[in-house]
């Protein structure tokens, strides 16, 4: 019986040793690294930007010399005939033979087309704003990814308030049961301590449970299999004070970059309404065979003559009904709106960055009196011990000190939470957010 306990208490430690051995720490900036390298909105991005460079090439090409070939084999069933009047004779003949082909290379090329020149700009234009966009998506996955990451790190510093208050307790409730036995004690303030210990195995369960979904969706949030266990740093919460002093340039936020290069699209896209009004000039040559006989093209009676032909192409627009002006008119509304709505987009980042410098300073002060309230919790909860211990307070007392302990922990660690947070927010609203990864 015994090497039976003993063999599945090693497969235990096996086992323990090789989930520790599995488990990595992850940092903030590994988890960002991760999520711009492995999360599908950082990939279709990336891809975005990769497509806009095949879309600058389909444009160009049309300012290139486009040349085709083309061939084509008849066989006339029935020869088309035509009537013929010779001085009050008429005559049929047949026009054209059995066998007809033709096989011709042309070439046509642009020398004026204002619509293929604003389409060129337009292209790299394009090229730009995914660029920006690509920007923007990394930057609102890294502020996802902060978000998801100090969620997790309050959360474990809610668990340590719940070990230490449990080990605490579980010390108080060993003592009592030692002085119940020697009948010191009576055995209702062994009953509390117990209902007390199962009250914080409870709760420490629970948040375990959330831990390990924080977990999964901090994973999820960076692209991570979920089958790879992580833990973070034992220390994470730092605290910035002179954050708050920092200047803040709105005109280096990827929101207004973007704004600003989709006005320049529909600014091209109204150049290119107009460009409707100008003539279209192009060069066009062919040359090629045209071939017919009685016989089948291959060792019958045929004959190739030669074909060519070189000449411009030209296309002048007079009159469209009107539709022309309509369209750069609806074109020029685009402009506008996209000009209210990047006025609008400014004044909501100077909000959120005057609102980010109060919450950072706010958070400051309740981090700072947060803390106070701890040490003084503690100290309350040591004098509590010794006046239990001596007779001089109440099990509720003793009770009430720990919970009282418990609650300044727990408000700190939401209160550093929400300093970083709102440090997040304001490290945001200055475009700062690439400064959280070292590239």
């Amino acid at each position: 019986m015994g090497f039976k306990y003993l063999g599945v208490l090693a497969v235990g430690l096996l086992f323990q040793v090789n989930s520790l051995k599995a488990q990595e720490t992850l940092t903030l900036e590994e988890a960002i690294k991760f999520a711009l390298e492995h999360k599908a909105e950082a990939k279709t991005a990336k891809l975005d930007v990769e497509n806009a460079q095949y879309q600058i090439d389909e444009v160009r090409a049309g300012a290139l010399p486009q040349i085709n070939a083309s061939g084509s084999l008849k066989y006339n069933i029935l020869i088309p005939e035509m009537v013929i009047d010779m001085d009050g004779q008429v005559i049929t003949a047949r026009m054209g033979l059995p066998w007809n082909s033709n096989a011709v290379v042309s070439l046509n090329q642009q020398l004026f087309n204002q619509s293929l020149f604003t389409g060129l700009k337009a292209a790299k234009t394009t090229r730009e704003f995914y660029q920006v966009n690509a920007q923007l998506t990394d930057e609102q996955l890294i502020e996802k990814v902060s978000n998801s990451y100090y969620d997790i790190f309050q959360t474990q510093l809610q668990l340590q308030t719940i070990q230490n208050n449990l080990e605490n307790t579980s010390k108080t409730h060993r003592i009592i049961n030692g002085m119940v036995d020697a009948g010191l004690a009576k055995k209702i303030d062994l009953d509390r301590l117990s209902v007390a210990v199962n009250n914080l195995e409870s709760q420490k369960q629970q948040v375990l449970s959330a831990l390990e979904m924080k977990k999964n969706a901090l994973k999820f949030a960076i692209g991570m299999p979920m089958e790879r266990d992580i833990d973070l740093p034992d220390e994470t919460f730092e605290i910035n004070p002179a954050i708050s002093l920092e200047t803040n340039n709105i005109e280096n936020r990827s929101e207004i970059q973007l704004s600003i290069k989709q006005i320049e699209l529909y600014e091209l896209n109204k150049k290119a309404k107009k460009a409707d009004l100008y003539p279209q000039l192009s060069l066009g040559t062919d040359f090629g065979f045209t071939g017919f006989g009685k016989g089948f093209p291959i060792g019958g009676d045929f004959m190739w003559p030669k074909t060519s032909s070189i000449g411009l192409n030209l296309s002048i627009p007079i009159f469209t009904g009107g539709a022309t002006k309509a369209r750069i008119n609806q074109a020029d509304i685009d402009i506008r709106k996209a000009q209210v709505a990047l006025e609008d987009t400014k004044l909501g980042i100077t909000l959120a960055n005057e609102n980010a410098k109060t919450q950072i300073k706010n958070s400051l002060l309740t981090v700072d009196a947060n803390r106070r309230n701890v040490v003084l919790a503690k100290e309350v909860l040591s004098d509590t011990q010794n006046n239990y211990n001596n007779g001089l307070a109440t099990l509720t007392d003793l009770l009430d000190a720990e919970k009282a302990l418990a609650d300044a922990e727990t408000n700190l660690n939401t209160s550093l939470l929400d300093y970083k947070l709102a440090e997040i927010q304001l490290i945001k609203a200055n475009g700062n957010l690439k400064t959280l990864i070292n590239e």
